[in-house]
């Protein structure tokens, strides 16, 4: 079945959580398709695990359409959200709506993402308006890392949890569809759960949340050394994926890769004119000759 806002939506209603998870290129797409994962987010995080950045704030509006159009070709049935990447839709509305629709446009997104509470609003209130679903994010907000002074847990303080609780209500308030709570007390996060009426998608925020999301590679074990208090390994491809390449460097240095059986083969007759052919002077390329080509 198709996912939708309106199923994602009555999911929520239904008690079925949501599953989510980053994605970032075709081939990943199709597998978890396959696997029938509700969600794909395109997130600013492929600057941190596909770019290389220590952070998602370099990453630009054109690096999540050239993903997102990719992920999109290998989607079917599953829902498609862009990242809106930092400064793509603080400076202005008119900024937010633009870039929103070319992520729409371009990329192929079925909605678009952008972190923030109430100081966003406006701009939730103007993409929705341009009938372009928007998902929220409160909480820990990575494009605001400078102002939190690191990756640290949000609302462990009666201020702080007021104002996240105040957030959730104000963004569904604007129009937003569903929301990440992202870093957030389990209890906390149950409670705005319990509050909205829009389905809620945790990263570290409990499993009261109405779904899940993880970066893909984290999951999947790809980052040696890393592996942040929220993150489960359902598996150690990392550690399988450096076997094998260490093992396809072991056979192409000693010559067992290719075998027999990965060879392509040709008539030996045909083979024997052509190395007749070779040996005439037409096939003999001189110095001069290499210099007259150049």
């Amino acid at each position: 079945m198709k996912n939708t806002v309106t199923t994602l939506q009555q999911m929520k209603r239904d008690k079925e959580k949501i599953s989510m998870l980053t994605c970032y290129d075709y081939s990943t797409a199709c597998l978890m398709e396959e696997a029938g994962i509700n969600a794909i987010l395109i997130g600013d995080s492929l600057g941190m695990t596909m770019m290389g950045y220590s952070d998602t704030l370099p990453v630009t509006v054109d690096d999540i359409i050239h993903h997102c159009a990719s992920v999109s070709r290998g989607l079917k049935d599953t829902f498609l959200v862009a990242d809106m990447p930092f400064m793509s839709y603080q400076t202005s509305v008119y900024d937010a709506v633009k870039n929103a629709g070319r992520l729409i446009k371009e990329g192929h997104a079925q909605a678009v993402k952008l972190e923030g509470g109430a100081s966003v609003c406006e701009q939730i209130r103007a993409i929705v308006n341009a009938d372009i679903p928007v998902v929220a994010h409160i909480g820990l907000t990575p494009q605001s890392i400078n102002a939190f002074g690191g990756f640290k847990v949000q609302g462990k303080n009666v201020e702080r949890a007021i104002q996240i609780l105040k957030d959730a209500k104000a963004v569904e308030e604007a129009g937003a569809f569903m929301v990440t709570l992202e870093c957030v007390p389990e209890e906390l996060a149950t409670l705005i759960s319990q509050e909205l009426s829009i389905p809620t998608i945790g990263i570290g925020a409990g499993n009261g949340c109405d779904g899940q999301v993880l970066v893909y590679q984290d999951m999947l074990g790809m980052f040696s050394g890393f592996k942040p208090k929220f993150v489960k390994h359902f598996a150690n491809i990392g550690e399988e994926m450096k076997r094998a390449f260490k093992e396809y460097d072991t056979e192409v240095k000693s010559k067992a890769f290719p075998a027999e059986e990965h060879n392509f083969k040709i008539d030996e007759a045909v083979m024997e004119e052509v190395r007749k052919a070779a040996a005439t002077t037409e096939f003999t390329v001189t110095l001069e000759d290499e210099r007259v080509m150049a």
